[in-house]
Order: structure tokens, then sequence, then C-alpha cells
């Protein structure tokens, strides 16, 4: 019988101390592994889950904010666009990037299974990469679900495993030897970041089963979209009106 892999710790105390030790390189080891690949995932996200005309956009467990920060770049000027994450250190990149970019986000530091905002607060709720480091999967998205308006959009960007035998083979030889050794050497942490990565993406639901803890939160509808061979999977759901 095949040996179980153990459940991943996504205990709050762990991931926050996890995440704030790898911030400083965070955005240089992404582009790196993914070839610079999450940029055009984000750019299909937003082509999919348009910012509205007005109202406001909120990017959840949004790290250094590259989502929130392309919705601020191509939102109009009656949009309010927050990033949210509960690592301080990601948000304070976050920050800095916007600082620099001379784009409007406001960041604020939050649990997002307690999210501080009223419910139906928002047109667009956003999530990439980072639903699958919530210690509830469905607490999220259920405070997910409370601030958005009735109606309103989620997006949901998560890492996914290919389908396909002949991609799916080399990929997990490459995602499970050498992705955590490169990541884990050029962001230097005390905390094996990612090889947490590796078993958090293959311990996490995806596609259908994910689509289903979606729509139980209160989302109606819920759209899968497979990205790069099933790499990455875009979930797009509208909340019951």
């Amino acid at each position: 019988m095949a040996d179980v892999a153990a459940p991943v710790d996504k205990s709050g105390d762990r991931v926050q101390r996890m995440f704030a030790e790898i911030a400083p390189r965070y955005d240089l080891v992404n582009r790196m592994l993914s070839g610079g690949i999450d940029v055009w995932w984000r750019h299909v996200t937003l082509e999919r889950v348009p910012p509205p005309a007005s109202g406001a956009v909120l990017d959840v467990c949004t790290g250094t904010g590259d989502l929130a920060l392309a919705y601020a770049r191509k939102s109009g000027p009656g949009v309010r666009v927050v990033g949210s994450d509960f690592c301080r250190p990601m948000l304070d990149h976050g920050v800095e990037k916007s600082r620099r970019a001379g784009l409007p986000v406001e960041w604020v530091e939050a649990d997002a299974m307690a999210l501080p905002f009223a419910a139906a607060s928002f047109d667009v709720v956003t999530v990439a990469f980072g639903l699958r480091n919530i210690a509830d999967t469905s607490r999220g998205l259920a405070e997910m679900a409370r601030v958005c308006r009735p109606g309103g959009r989620l997006a949901i960007l998560e890492f996914s495993l290919p389908r396909n035998a002949l991609i799916r083979r080399p990929y997990l030889w490459y995602f499970r030897n050498v992705l955590p050794r490169l990541g884990n050497a050029v962001a230097s942490n005390s905390s094996d970041a990612y090889r947490y990565l590796n078993a958090s993406v293959e311990q996490f639901p995806s596609g259908k089963a994910l689509a289903a803890l979606v729509r139980r939160a209160g989302f109606a509808t819920v759209d899968v979209l497979p990205l790069s061979f099933g790499i990455a999977t875009l979930y797009v759901a509208t909340k019951e009106a």
C-alpha cells in the first residue's frame, strides 16, 4: 500500500512566518520558477473578470500585490481597489510597488477568515495563489462570499496539476525535485517554503472539487478554466442574487 502524505501544516503562525521570511525575494522567485507565465495568468484573470465601471475590488491574500496592482492599473478613477493579507512584510512590498508605480491601492492587514469589511462591500473579489494557504478553505470562501455584493463576481487563480499523463509525470518530477530546491536556495528561509508549496498544491482540491466548495459558499455559477496545460486553473464565480 502506498504511503499517504501527512497533511500540510497550514496553521496561521506557520504560514505567516514562512511568507515573512521569503517576502524579500518572493517576486523574483515567482518570475524565475514560472518563467514569467504568472503575468499572463493574471492578464487572463482581468480579461475574464474585469474591474467594474464604478465600485470596489478586493484582492484577498494579496501578498506583494501583483493582482491588486493589475486591477488598479486597469480600473477607472471611480473604482476602489483594496489588497488584504495577514503577513505585514508581504504587504510592505506591495505598498512600495504601488508607490513606485503611482497606483492607488488600499493595503489592509487582515486575516482572510475574518475580513474587516461590511457585507456586500465589493463588486469583484479575487484571490491569486492564496486560497490554498488559508487554514480553513470553506471559512475563507464564506468570508469572500459575505463581502461580495449579490450578483458580484469572484475570481480564484490557483495552482493545480495537469491531468494529461504525458505532461503530469515530468511536471510532477520538476515540481517535487527541482522547484523546492531552487526556490529555497534563492529565497533562503528556515521554513522550507517551497517544499510547502509543492505539498500544499498536491493536497489542495482542484477542478470540480474546488468548484463545489465555491458553490457551497454561496456562489451560483462557477466556470473552471485550466491554464497552461492545467498547471494553474482560473475559477470564475457569480454570487447568488
